[in-house]
């Protein structure tokens, strides 16, 4: 074959293919999800997510030593209250001595600048319905008067040591009103990393088996139609606009075009989660032996990073860390 271009050449050792790799994937890059659960002594295994655990304020500690020590250098903090301290409006997230609030402390004074901690800033967790903020007498969630929750959650996460705030709720105007609220009580220092395009994904189901959903309905009034990309764009451009220091998509995977739209388009760091359901196919192939689960596992966090995302949430983040150092 009388060939001048031969792409194979620069594929033939491990050394040439680093060489010429258009993607690097690094431990900074990847951020760890955990949850810190009120009223349990000792770490559980979440059955729908192998190998993710809900917390003790030890186990927390622990796992996020493990995660700095790996290279993961920001954590995001879920909370999960007792059942009985949940209520219509989640009045427990702002509360300073809830679940959430005590989580971010321990961590900050464990770890103090070392370790970026990221606060989930949404009511889901902590509201008896299980919605993201308050609901009507028709269970429709009100969007002006959850803002103004989120405005005391957000206070209330950057007083108890928050590095950065996660609204996660997609109510419109939440980050103009949270960056208002925070710069008011003297935060300004406190970062936002907006959920902007988070669709109504039914791959979130392990993630309710973490922090013991108690929703009633779906969410598909304020999250995004899986249907829309050009929805999405709007989102981030009005998060943007109003004062958010990243954005993000979410879920990951089946949104790579969506991520890349976002990339394209952003001014500021464009995130992506890898979320429950994505992390819970893996590990169930992987046991099964009908994939390579490390291999899978990189591979997939590279398409995020190949689609152009600055920063990963991901489970997999320790253990992805490990390998790629």
């Amino acid at each position: 074959m009388d060939l001048i271009r031969r792409p194979r050449r620069l594929r033939q050792s491990p050394a040439f293919r680093e060489l010429v790799a258009e993607t690097t994937l690094r431990p900074a890059d990847l951020i760890l999800p955990m949850f810190i659960v009120d009223g349990i002594d000792e770490p559980h295994e979440i059955p729908s997510m192998p190998g993710v655990y809900q917390h003790t304020f030890d186990s927390l500690k622990r796992a996020a030593h493990e995660a700095l020590d790996a290279g993961v250098k920001c954590v995001d903090l879920f909370g999960v209250p007792l059942d009985e301290d949940k209520d219509e409006t989640g009045s427990v997230a702002w509360d300073p001595q809830g679940i959430l609030n005590r989580g971010i402390e321990e961590l900050r004074r464990e770890f103090g600048d070392d370790l970026i901690v990221m606060a989930d800033t949404c009511l889901d967790e902590f509201t008896s319905h299980g919605h993201c903020g308050v609901v009507d007498d028709k269970g429709r969630v009100k969007n002006d008067e959850t803002v103004k929750l989120y405005q005391d959650m957000a206070r209330s996460q950057a007083r108890a040591g928050a590095h950065m705030v996660s609204p996660s709720g997609m109510m419109d105007g939440q980050i103009a009103a949270i960056r208002e609220a925070l710069d008011e009580a003297g935060h300004e220092d406190v970062a936002i990393m907006a959920y902007s395009a988070k669709y109504a994904s039914a791959f979130f189901g392990p993630f309710r088996d973490a922090v013991g959903s108690s929703l009633e309905g779906d969410r598909r009034t304020y999250q995004q139609d899986p249907r829309n990309l050009r929805e999405s764009l709007l989102e981030i451009d009005l998060d943007i606009e109003e004062g958010a220091d990243f954005v993000m998509v979410k879920p990951g995977l089946p949104y790579l075009d969506v991520l890349a739209a976002a990339v394209e388009r952003s001014c500021v760091p464009v995130a992506v989660y890898q979320v429950s359901g994505e992390y819970a196919m893996i590990k169930a192939a992987a046991q099964n032996g009908w994939i390579n689960g490390e291999a899978v596992m990189l591979e997939s966090l590279t398409a995020f990073k190949r689609a152009g995302a600055d920063q990963i949430l991901t489970y997999f983040a320790t253990d992805a860390a490990r390998l790629l150092k």
